[in-house]
């Protein structure tokens, strides 16, 4: 009955409600640099796509130390999930169905997305939400960006503020599962009128939810900026170093319902588990900015980068047979040792560098933008055997190769007035990708050398008139496949993926209310999805789909209902289908696959309902009181629509409580109670499912990502 009422309240405040409170914290401390990111690849307020904003007071409130994703749980179409359980250690996200790997992510407007797999891992980024002032989120297309297309979203962080009086600030958090955060940050303020340095330390540790599935997260930032009326330099250092349990294998539907914490990670040793099958990862950024005004009408920006990484995860192996290894079977006595328990460790040491840049122009109505960027990613993965029982025969690198990616974009966004109330918006781009593979773990011998060439064309109309504000927009985008698709065959070359958007939506804003709808037609050509097809050496791959679409309605609305109370949501319906293609299934009878073909089906992690609402409550002044919901409802494990293979509706909500108050010596102290999930809602946000004939019988296997039933957060932050 809890759940019923809270959902119900949830949805009338929502429908009811038009308005929003304007909630500006620290405003007047505050100045924003010109930086690349913000005209380059952001949207401005009347761009012609759909898109979120959260400001740096929106952030902090949901701070706790939990990743990226958590922090963008209540905008427009968003899933989040956790292979540890509680948001702490490697997190995913979906928008609108697509996966990080569709997502573009930019940091101050350089690329994230990792140049191979095309994924954002934001374990990398330990408590980098710490330094972040903005974060826009585009569903769709949006605007022309740097680095991995856009096929689904882009979410671009802002770190670049100039705070402009000094600053130390402490924040401690506990939770749950022996999870704790610290954080130090300190700022210089403008020294001079023209140099600031800001910089933190943070350190996260958990346990997880999930058995063993430990984080230690550590990172830091530092800034410097000198600032002039023309000119201004920055220069960005951070760096963020991970320890994970593993916790990717999931939990078998036979055991979700008695045992839905076990972890697999490290079983495969005969009695305890291994204590070390970790994951090792330690990643330096470097950024440098310059922006110079030309002129009243001009300014040029341009900002290089560097991202190091180097790491791996450690595995154990039972009765790994020698042959694999390419080694000589040892001999002991008259007995040939043909296997042998071993520890490995698969490594990844990779560099992206490269340069953005653009060139804005702004008089009477028209504002014209130039830009682009070239980076190059190279990795190289090898794998060593470290330990083994029964003793190494042969060199402890078994295997070695590596990958090239270059990456070169340009692009021209015209936006025009064509009266008081319409503008028109045309967003140009070409892009090139150029990828070199020099094998593959499972397959070394394996060349791949390809080159694609993209033209991105967006245009749109926006209109505004009072409180009112409309736009339409139409935009291509194309993508690359990922690494692991070109491990297909040498001789069945993956396609590009292309991707016509329409977006239309509606907005109305008042003193105190804003509400908005937003429509949305994702029509995909060779999309790739996984059918179950295994490639030359037995390895699951994406296969190009013809034809495959995403349709659906986004709705908005925030309100101030009373001066002491306030209420926000959004909810998404859509339809996620695809047509024409073949699910592959393992016969392990006959030694091959066995082909089925289907007209239609549902997209594979697309619900068809997604929504979010918070209310809160102002009992006395400097108290917050909030209630948080979100609901998803059912969406399958593949594209086959098959009930046996799906993952269940969920129903959560969480509630927090903020308290501010100020000393004589500490400007504002905050104390944060949360408790998440507080009905102990069981669920699963993500997942993965494979079938196989045996015995002349059809089996599937679903495997679950269990996400933690109650749990709950304290928080204490002083700033002086």
């Amino acid at each position: 009955m809890k759940r019923i009422f809270f959902l119900s309240f949830s949805i009338i405040i929502f429908f009811n409600a038009v308005a929003q409170r304007d909630s500006i914290v620290n405003s007047r401390d505050t100045v924003e640099l010109v930086p690349v990111e913000v005209r380059a690849v952001r949207g401005g307020t009347r761009a012609p796509f759909a898109k979120t904003t959260l400001s740096k007071a929106d952030i902090d409130k949901q701070n706790v130390g939990q990743d990226i994703p958590f922090i963008l749980n209540q905008t427009p179409s968003v899933i989040i999930n956790s292979d540890a359980g509680n948001g702490v250690g490697y997190t995913g996200i979906r928008i609108r169905g697509s996966d990080a790997t569709r997502v573009n992510v930019t940091l101050n407007g350089m690329p994230f997305n990792d140049g191979e797999s095309g994924g954002t891992f934001f374990v990398d980024l330990p408590d980098f939400v710490s330094s972040v002032n903005s974060i826009q989120v585009q569903r769709g297309v949006g605007s022309s960006s740097n680095g991995s297309g856009a096929f689904g979203a882009s979410i671009h962080l802002s770190t670049n503020d100039v705070i402009k009086i000094p600053y130390l600030e402490l924040a401690n958090n506990i939770g749950s599962f022996q999870t704790y955060r610290n954080t130090l940050k300190m700022g210089s303020g403008l020294l001079g009128q023209h140099f600031t340095v800001d910089a933190r330390l943070s350190n996260i540790r958990s346990n997880g939810y999930i058995e063993r599935a430990k984080s230690h997260l550590q990172s830091y930032y530092f800034s410097t900026a000198y600032i002039a009326d023309k000119t201004t330099l920055r220069l960005n250092a951070f760096t963020g170093k991970e320890k994970t349990y593993q916790a990717w294998n999931g939990v078998s539907e036979s055991d979700l319902k008695g045992n839905r914490r076990i972890n697999y990670a490290g079983t495969e040793r005969k009695g305890e588990p291994y204590d070390d099958e970790t994951d090792n990862y330690t990643q330096n950024n470097y950024q440098a900015f310059f922006t110079q005004k030309l002129s009243p009408k001009l300014v040029f920006n341009t900002g290089l980068f560097y991202v190091k990484g180097k790491g791996y995860y450690n595995q154990y192996k039972a009765t790994a047979r020698y042959a694999a290894y390419s080694w000589v079977k040892p001999v002991k006595g008259s007995d040939t040792i043909f296997t042998s328990d071993l520890v490995r460790q698969l490594w990844l040491n990779n560099d992206f560098y490269g340069d953005v840049f653009s060139l804005q122009y702004s008089s009477n109505g028209t504002q014209l933008i130039g830009g682009g960027s070239l980076s190059k990613y190279k990795g190289q993965h090898f794998g060593e055997v470290v330990w083994a029982q029964n003793g190494l025969s042969g060199p402890t690198r078994y295997y070695d190769v590596t990958a090239h990616k270059h990456d070169f974009n340009v692009y021209t966004k015209w936006t025009q007035d064509l009266s008081n109330s319409l503008q028109s918006y045309v967003d140009i781009q070409y892009r090139g990708v150029r990828y070199k593979i020099n094998g593959f773990k499972q397959n070394p011998t394996l060349q791949i050398e390809q080159q694609y060439n993209f033209f991105n064309p967006k245009a749109g109309l926006i209109y505004h008139q009072d409180m009112w504000s409309a736009f339409a927009s139409f935009s291509v985008a194309n993508k690359e496949p990922n690494r692991d698709d070109f491990e297909a065959s040498s001789h069945e070359i993956p396609k590009r993926e292309k991707l016509n958007d329409l977006e239309i939506g509606l907005e109305n804003k008042s003193k105190n209310a804003n509400g908005g709808l937003n429509f949305y037609y994702m029509k995909y050509n060779n999309q790739l999805v996984l059918t179950g097809k295994i490639n030359d050496v037995g390895a699951y791959t994406r296969t190009n789909v013809k034809d495959s679409y995403r349709a659906g309605l986004e709705l908005q609305a925030s309100a101030i209902i009373l001066p002491w109370l306030t209420a926000s949501g959004n909810v998404a319906f859509s339809q996620n289908r695809i047509k024409n293609f073949s699910e592959f299934i393992d016969d392990y009878d006959a030694g091959n696959q066995k082909m089925k073909t289907y007209n239609s089906g549902n997209l594979a992690f697309s619900p068809s309902v997604v929504s979010g609402a918070t209310v809160t409550f102002i009992p006395i002044k400097k108290l917050d009181l909030s209630l948080i919901s979100k609901y998803v409802s059912s969406q399958y494990l593949d594209n086959t629509s098959n009930k046996d293979r799906m993952l269940n509706a969920y129903f959560t909500e969480d509630v927090r409580a903020s308290y501010s108050f100020n000393i004589k010596s500490v400007k504002n102290i905050t104390i944060t109670a949360q408790v998440n999930n507080l009905f102990n809602a069981l669920y699963e946000p993500n997942g993965y499912t494979f079938s196989y004939y045996s015995n002349n019988r059809l089996n599937t296997e679903n495997y679950y990502f269990p996400m933690a039933g109650i749990n709950w957060n304290f928080g204490l932050q002083m700033r002086f």
